[in-house]
C-alpha cells in the first residue's frame, strides 16, 4: 500500500490494509454469502438430539461419522413432513444455510425432510396410522352408513385410465341413468394431494352427492402414497358426505381405507357396493351439467389464484424466514428464563433450610427439652450417689454395731459373769466401795438379783 510522507515522497507499506467488522456486520455478511451459495441444498445424515419446542418447531442435529450440523425445522414446514422426526433416523434434508446471529452459529433451516433406507415409507405409514388412531379417526362409531338408494354419486379419480372406465361400465350396467359427477384429480405425483382434498371439500360443501367414491388402480406403496397422506385422511374425515375408499387391489391397505366410511377391495367392487337397485334419474341431467360447469369454473378460479400467488411467493418466504428466526429466539429466551427460575428456586430453598436450622438452634422448647433431659440425668446421678452413700453408711453402721456388740459387757454375762451395782446403779469394781448393810443389785445374763453386804474382804 502506497502512502505519502511529510516530505511529499511516496512510501510503500507491506502490511495489508486492515478491515474491521462488527459482530453483527460479520454475521450479516456470512448470512448473505450463505443465501447466495447454499440455498435449496440437500443434506444426508442421522438425526441426533431432536427436541420439539412448544411452538411446534423442531431442533436437532444431522451427523455422520465425522461431524454434525445444527438444524431447525419450523412449524410451517414441519406440517408438510410425512413422519415425526426422532433420534437415530437417517434422513435427507432440504433447506437453506442460515446464521443464527444471537449465538453466531450457522444452521440448516430445513424446509423438507425425507426418510432414507428400506422401510422409510412404511415407518411414515405406521407413525401416521398410530397418531390418527389415537385421535379416534378410525373408530367405527364415527363412520356413517351408506345410503341405500343414492341419487347422485360423486367420483374422485383420474379422468383417464381403466379405473374410471371400469366404474362407469359397472354403474351403467347396474343402474343406467345414474347421476354421476367426476371431480378429476391426479391420484399420483405432485399436486395429487391438493386436488384430492379440493375434490372432497367440494363434495362436502356442495352436498351434491349422496355418496363419494375415492378410487385408484393398483400399484406399489410409492404409487399409492398420496392416499397415505395426513391431509387426505383429514379431508376424508371432514367430508360431510359418506366416502367409499376403493384404492388399489384387495391386498392393498392405505390410511384412506381406515378413515373412510367403507372400504371396497377394488374400484369395480365400489361401483357394485354403492348401488343395488335401478331407478331412472334422467330429469337430473341438466342439473348435473350445470354442476359440472360450476366445478370447472371452480377449478379455473383455483388455478388463477395459484398463478397470482406465485408472484408473492418470494416475499412470503422472506417474511416467514424472518418470523421463524424471531420465533427461534423466543424459544431460546423461554428456555433461559425457565432455567433462571429453577436456579432462583433452588437458592431460596437452600436459604430457607439454613434459616430453619438456625431457628431450630434458638428454639426455646428444644432448649427446655435439652435442659430437662440434662436435669433428669443429674437427678438420676444424684439419687444413685445418695443411694451409694446410704449403702456405704449402712455398712459402716453395721460394722460399728458389730464392734459395739463385741465390746458390750452383756456379752461377758453370757459366760457366767455378773455385774454388781449399788443402790444408785453404779457398777462396783472393788469391795471397798461398799459398806456392811448396803443394798446391791446383781445383774445376770438373764434377770437381776437383790442382795445386801454382810461383810467385806480384800
Amino acid at each position: 500500500m502506497a502512502v505519502r510522507t511529510d516530505s511529499g515522497q511516496l512510501a510503500f507499506s507491506l502490511e495489508p490494509e486492515r478491515r474491521i467488522f462488527g459482530v453483527s456486520e460479520l454475521n450479516a455478511a456470512v448470512q448473505r454469502r450463505f443465501e447466495d451459495h447454499f440455498s435449496g441444498i440437500w443434506v444426508a445424515g442421522e438425526i441426533s438430539g431432536c427436541r420439539a419446542a412448544p411452538s411446534g418447531h423442531y431442533y436437532f442435529s444431522l451427523k455422520d461419522a465425522a461431524s454434525q450440523i445444527k438444524c431447525a425445522l419450523f412449524k410451517g414446514s414441519a406440517r408438510f413432513v410425512k413422519f415425526k422426526p426422532r433420534d437415530g433416523l437417517s434422513v435427507l434434508a432440504r433447506g437453506n444455510l442460515d446464521v443464527y446471529a444471537a449465538r453466531g452459529e450457522y444452521q440448516l433451516i430445513v424446509e423438507a425432510l425425507e426418510p432414507q433406507g428400506a422401510g422409510a415409507l412404511q415407518l411414515a405409514f405406521e407413525q401416521l396410522k398410530q397418531r390418527l388412531a389415537l385421535e379416534g379417526l378410525f373408530e367405527q362409531a364415527r363412520k356413517r352408513p351408506l345410503p341405500k338408494m343414492p341419487r347422485r354419486i360423486g367420483l374422485v379419480t383420474s379422468p383417464s385410465g381403466a379405473v374410471i372406465q371400469d366404474m362407469l361400465h359397472v354403474l351403467d350396467r347396474r343402474f343406467p341413468g345414474l347421476h354421476l359427477r367426476l371431480f378429476p384429480a391426479q391420484v399420483q405425483g405432485e399436486g395429487s394431494i391438493g386436488q384430492i382434498c379440493a375434490a372432497l371439500e367440494y363434495f362436502s360443501v356442495s352436498a351434491w352427492a349422496d355418496v363419494v367414491i375415492l378410487a385408484r388402480g393398483g400399484g406399489s406403496l410409492e404409487d399409492l402414497w398420496t392416499f397415505n397422506e395426513e391431509a387426505v385422511a383429514r379431508a376424508i374425515a371432514a367430508c360431510r358426505t359418506p366416502v367409499i375408499s376403493a384404492i388399489g387391489h384387495e391386498t392393498d391397505f392405505t390410511i384412506a381405507d381406515f378413515v373412510a366410511d367403507m372400504r371396497a377391495p377394488t374400484p369395480s367392487a365400489a361401483a357394485e357396493i354403492v348401488i343395488c337397485t335401478r331407478e331412472s334419474l334422467l330429469d337430473q341431467i341438466a342439473t348435473a351439467q350445470a354442476k359440472t360447469l360450476q366445478a370447472l369454473r371452480y377449478r379455473l378460479l383455483k388455478s388463477r389464484q395459484s398463478l397470482e400467488q406465485r408472484g408473492v411467493a418470494r416475499a412470503e418466504s422472506i417474511m416467514h424466514r424472518a418470523i421463524a428466526r424471531r420465533s427461534q429466539r423466543v424459544d431460546e429466551l423461554d428456555y433461559q428464563m425457565q432455567r433462571c427460575e429453577r436456579r432462583n428456586l433452588e437458592q431460596r430453598r437452600a436459604r430457607w433450610k439454613e434459616l430453619d436450622q438456625r431457628l431450630q438452634l434458638t428454639n426455646l422448647r428444644l432448649r427446655f427439652a435439652r435442659n430437662r433431659h440434662s436435669l433428669e440425668l443429674i437427678q438420676q446421678r444424684l439419687a444413685k450417689a445418695i443411694q451409694g452413700q446410704l449403702s456405704k453408711m449402712g455398712g459402716r453402721v453395721e460394722a460399728a454395731e458389730g464392734h459395739l456388740r463385741q465390746l458390750s459387757p452383756l456379752n461377758v454375762l453370757s459366760r457366767g459373769y455378773a455385774i454388781v451395782q449399788d443402790a444408785h446403779g453404779r457398777a462396783l469394781r472393788s469391795a471397798v466401795e461398799t459398806n456392811v448393810g448396803d443394798a446391791l443389785t446383781i445383774r445376770l445374763q438373764q434377770g437381776f438379783l437383790d442382795a445386801s453386804v454382810t461383810g467385806t474382804k480384800l
